[in-house]
């Protein structure tokens, strides 16, 4: 079984849907740049509400990915 090691990086993802877009959004995006992408934790929810009615979502998450091997 191979060691793995990962690096944690910090996203925060926004929606005017739902909390679970915003999760999606964030991991979507940061998929594009980062490879090996393997998990994620939400560190906090928060939200923007106007006139009585929730407006727009946000999420904090940490998401963890493999570090790739060194070239010898």
């Amino acid at each position: 079984m191979d060691d793995h090691v990962y690096k944690v990086v910090e996203l925060v993802g926004s929606s005017t849907e739902s909390i679970e877009d915003a999760i999606q959004t964030a991991i979507s995006r940061a998929g594009k740049t980062l490879r090996n992408l393997r998990w994620f934790e939400v560190l906090q929810t928060r939200g923007h509400v106007e006139n009585g009615e929730v407006r727009h979502y946000q999420v904090v998450l940490k998401a963890g990915f493999t570090l790739e091997e060194g070239s010898q």
